[in-house]
């Protein structure tokens, strides 16, 4: 059974950093694309930022430049390095993943990030 496991969320002033973690267990195949999401009050999850196996980066356009998506497939770990935190950044942040051969996506439970103004 996949699971996803986020860590490293928390309450941080604005201008600080975070760093985000995801650990994948369970699954049958190797992980195709992995990402982040996250989800304000109020609003529909959006896409933060994507890393394919081999390395291949996308970012919203709101992170560009702030924050780093990076994973470690010898651990099937990935993580995200958020820096220069703005308040609109406060939202639950997602593990999403899927596999080669699965046509499924799977999604953590996720972890609040919280920027204080």
């Amino acid at each position: 059974q996949v699971q996803l496991v986020e860590s490293g969320g928390g309450l941080v002033q604005a201008g600080g950093s975070l760093r985000l973690s995801c650990a994948a267990s369970g699954m049958r195949f190797s992980i195709n694309v992995m990402g982040w999401y996250r989800q304000a009050p109020g609003k529909q999850r959006k896409l933060v930022a994507t890393v394919t196996s081999g390395g291949r980066t996308t970012y919203a356009d709101s992170v560009k430049g702030r924050f780093t998506i990076s994973r470690d497939n010898t651990k099937s770990m990935l993580y995200l390095q958020m820096n220069s935190l703005k308040p609109e950044d406060t939202a639950v942040y997602y593990c999403n993943a899927n596999f080669v051969l699965d046509p499924n996506f799977y999604w953590g439970r996720g972890t609040q990030v919280t920027v204080s103004s």
